[in-house]
């Protein structure tokens, strides 16, 4: 299993712009964009998650609506499986399987076909996002994957918030890159 060097840690790490006081006063944001738009913290990044999964198996890599798609898609391109997305309620096509979550005020609730894996049996899912927080996306994500015969054999963020302690409400291990 691939370790990240300090060095390419660095490299993404000083990629992510802070925004204070955003989406409102006393939060300092993760700003991704200027990760994405820097070809070399983006490739270490990729190559990093391509070296750790490559041995895993896998058969798809699912990712959150929106910014798991990036991740989730270019890695899915470099393992040479499929990518499925995990997208926010009635936004996909076809039959889909739901899960609510709970938010800060209220709830929300993501989809997944209810066919996005049938191309494999009991197929090895990967489950991918920008940021775990309160983790609550991420385990509606897992246990979608989970309800549509497949299995979530790991979930994995390019950062975790971990003062929030996401990661104790998902059943599925979990991998952060950069935890803060």
């Amino acid at each position: 299993m691939s370790q990240l060097s300090q060095e390419d840690k660095d490299i993404i790490l000083n990629s992510i712009r802070d925004i204070p006081d955003f989406p409102k006063k006393g939060i300092i944001f993760k700003d991704i964009s200027t990760l994405l738009n820097n070809p070399k913290a983006l490739n270490t990044l990729m190559k990093h998650l391509e070296d750790r999964y490559r041995e895993y198996n896998l058969d798809y890599i699912a990712g959150i609506d929106a910014r798991g798609f990036i991740f989730g898609s270019i890695l899915a391109d470099r393992l040479n499986i499929g990518f499925v997305p995990v997208r926010k309620k009635g936004k996909l096509p076809y039959t889909t399987v739901a899960e609510k979550y709970a938010l800060e005020y209220g709830f929300d609730e993501v989809e997944i076909h209810i066919d996005a894996f049938d191309h494999k049996k009991d197929a090895r899912v990967l489950l991918i996002d920008d940021l775990i927080a309160t983790g609550g996306t991420a385990k509606a994500g897992a246990n979608l994957i989970n309800k549509v015969n497949a299995h979530c054999v790991e979930c994995c963020f390019i950062a975790e918030l971990t003062f929030l302690n996401g990661k104790e409400c998902i059943d599925s291990p979990v991998y952060s890159v950069l935890e803060f």
